[in-house]
């Protein structure tokens, strides 16, 4: 149940429980009964005005306003922050080329990116810092986000000894939880394929939408546009079937990790 659902519901059950009309409680907060019955079919949303005055009406403190800024914000998911995105996600299909998904990194390992980028002096331990609570709130919760990762093999190799020693030992245990699947696509399979474009992340959410994240130089961006979800869709399907099954993946991290005691 998506959070536009559970807000037309609340607002029928406020109304029946006084045994209101819906003429009248359209009366007593300044709209039409057409809108009254908009918003308890949820097809549409109260506006900030409105919902502080079903609130006032209600007694219900600032409940219908928090969950209509919700709603408006699941009709357009690009207005919630990544953070928020991956929380909310029942499952992420993460590919990145070039590095060790964000979710997935150690903490020396996330130094060592953080520190590579001359604009981010003096901030990697916040950096660091955010990137933990990201983890926090998806994969190392109790009920945990489920993550399907793919990486080139270029990404068990990139990076300092010792640095990837502990990265590398950090995928083979993240990689035996039962959410979190990691698969690496080989060097001799790989040449050139659509992934090669730039690292996304698809979220699934528990209505079953779909939103992604696509990374750059500068801050990224969310996509929810069904076109470009579609685009990323059939380009995962293609980086999927590139990607060896998890356990030869995970044979593959531990060979690569051997390489380096």
């Amino acid at each position: 149940m998506n959070d536009l659902t559970t807000l037309s519901a609340r607002l029928r059950e406020l109304r029946t429980d006084r045994k209101m009309a819906q003429d009248r409680l359209a009366a007593t907060i300044g709209v039409s009964k057409s809108l009254v019955q908009q918003f308890e079919s949820g097809k549409l949303i109260p506006q900030e005005g409105t919902a502080e005055r079903l609130d006032g009406f209600f007694g219900t403190g600032d409940e219908i306003q928090r969950a209509a800024k919700d709603a408006r914000e699941d009709r357009q998911p690009w207005l919630r922050s990544w953070f928020e995105q991956e929380r909310r996600a029942t499952l992420l299909r993460s590919w990145e080329p070039m590095l060790v998904p964000g979710l997935l990194q150690c903490e020396s390992y996330m130094r060592a990116v953080f520190a590579a980028v001359p604009s981010n002096a003096g901030k990697v331990d916040a950096l660091v810092a955010k990137r933990r609570e990201r983890q926090a709130a998806t994969i190392d919760r109790e009920d945990p986000v489920g993550l399907s990762a793919i990486i080139g093999e270029v990404v068990l190799r990139r990076g300092p000894g010792e640095v990837l020693k502990d990265q590398l030992g950090h995928l083979v245990d993240v990689g035996h939880r039962p959410h979190v699947r990691v698969r690496v696509i080989p060097a001799e399979s790989e040449g050139l394929h659509v992934g090669l474009a730039g690292a996304f992340v698809i979220a699934g959410m528990p209505d079953g939408r779909r939103t992604a994240y696509m990374d750059d130089q500068l801050t990224g961006h969310v996509a929810a546009a069904r076109s470009d979800l579609a685009h990323l869709e059939l380009a995962w399907e293609e980086i999927d079937a590139l990607a060896l099954p998890v356990v030869q993946s995970r044979d593959l991290i531990l060979r690569t990790l051997h390489e380096h005691k």
